[in-house]
């Protein structure tokens, strides 16, 4: 009973990550990079045959390595420092 709250609640932190990397994909006023970033991240978040521990740090190690990228305009940061925060939460 308890795993199954567990596996809801991880469900439900990957769906604000997957609506907060969206917004970043299609915001025009961000380098290219970041949006594809963004997108890969995403990808790795709905990826079915992984346990969302997997999927959330798969998509963490591609936010992570774009966070170093000097374009990247401070409210974009912002925001996908809480998508990683969000998803560090997801462990197996």
């Amino acid at each position: 009973m308890v795993r199954k709250k567990k596996l809801q609640e991880y469900e439900e932190r990957i769906k604000q990550a997957l609506f907060v990397l969206g917004q970043v994909s299609e915001d025009t006023t961000t380098p290219r990079n970041i949006r594809r970033a963004a997108k890969e991240s995403m990808e790795a978040l709905q990826v079915e045959e992984y346990t969302p521990a997997v999927r959330a740090s798969n998509a963490i190690s591609i936010l992570d390595e774009i966070l170093q990228d000097p374009n990247m305009p401070p409210y974009t940061r912002v925001k996908l420092w809480n998508v990683m925060s969000v998803l560090e939460a997801i462990k197996d």
